[in-house]
């Protein structure tokens, strides 16, 4: 498995995890004043998407940069 797949495989692990976080966050609010810890778990999973999403964001307009069909040569 190559790269670009497991940088797939581990932003749809961890959608699951941030998903989960969220809803043990709103489980602990209704149940009253929730710890810090519940309260700012979601954060690092958060974090991890936003750079593996930026990640698979990026892989297209690389590929054609690497290729030389950017926009900058002209065709």
């Amino acid at each position: 498995m190559n790269r670009n797949n497991w940088v797939r495989q581990i932003h749809r692990w961890l959608s699951i995890a941030f998903t989960v976080t969220v809803i043990a966050n709103f489980v602990a609010m209704g149940l009253g004043e929730p710890p810090l810890w519940v309260v700012y778990s979601p954060l690092l999973p958060l974090a991890l998407l936003l750079f593996t999403g930026l990640y698979m964001f990026v892989l297209p307009y690389a590929s054609k940069w690497r290729s030389g069909r950017g926009a900058g040569v002209l065709e």
